[in-house]
């Protein structure tokens, strides 16, 4: 008798900014990758907005390298991509398509995948009352958004480096009402409870999330790998 795959979620690595602390998570993402059917990278792997490289080209090089290399490493496993804010821009997108025709275990969605009775999106629509016409227009902005200059970027790591930012997350993102707006959104675009939906597994909020339930739906976020806050590779049920 085979034990039966396992399937993970991880959010909002922040890849290339000074605030992602991801290499010291790098060991655990394969390790579990190896033992994984299926593994959902659920937005803002990399950051767009605040990438440390030298152009938005670059940083779209350097994020296709980065998923070619996980897709090639762990071939046995399915990596599942989302994409979030700080990662949906021009510039990486037009190398998705082409990551995907030549790597056999690798898909991509802008705004959410369903895998069984669980939905994995990113969790923007959560900000506000969300529609899918509402969220793509919201996206559309961050398709050509400049990256933050250095002085910009040196304020932001300080705030981060001073824990300045966690008392505004966890106010601005509390759980009901990120739990309602999403399963409001859901329900809009045909992904509601009645469809067998079961649970949700979201980053954005960087506040981890574990069990929460709301709606006959259980929501389930992994936070993020930004120093002061919790994070977790969470093993997800579909």
């Amino acid at each position: 008798m085979t034990s039966q795959k396992k399937t993970y979620f991880v959010s909002d690595l922040h890849l290339f900014s000074n605030r992602s602390q991801e290499h010291r998570y790098r060991d655990e993402i394969l390790a579990k990758a190896a033992g994984a059917e299926r593994f959902v990278l659920g937005g803002d792997i990399f950051d767009f907005r605040w990438s440390t490289m030298a152009s938005h080209e670059e940083t779209a090089a350097r994020a296709a390298h980065w998923l070619r290399e996980l897709a090639m490493d762990r071939p046995d496993c399915w990596f599942h991509f989302v994409l979030g804010n700080h990662d949906y821009h021009a510039s990486f997108i037009e190398r998705l398509d082409h990551l995907r025709d030549r790597l056999a275990n690798l898909s991509w969605y802008p705004f959410y995948v369903r895998l069984g009775s669980a939905v994995f999106l990113h969790g923007d629509v959560a900000d506000r009352r969300m529609t899918a016409e509402k969220l793509l227009d919201r996206r559309a902005l961050w398709l050509h958004k400049r990256k933050r200059g250095r002085a910009a970027s040196r304020l932001y790591d300080l705030a981060v480096s001073g824990h300045l930012h966690r008392p505004v997350v966890h106010l601005a993102r509390r759980k009901r009402t990120v739990a309602r707006r999403i399963l409001r959104y859901l329900e809009e675009i045909g992904e509601g409870p009645s469809t067998g939906l079961r649970n949700v597994y979201f980053g954005h909020t960087h506040v981890a999330v574990s069990d929460y339930a709301f709606g006959g739906v259980l929501f389930h976020n992994g936070g993020a790998p930004i120093k002061g806050l919790h994070f977790r590779i969470l093993e997800a049920e579909t």
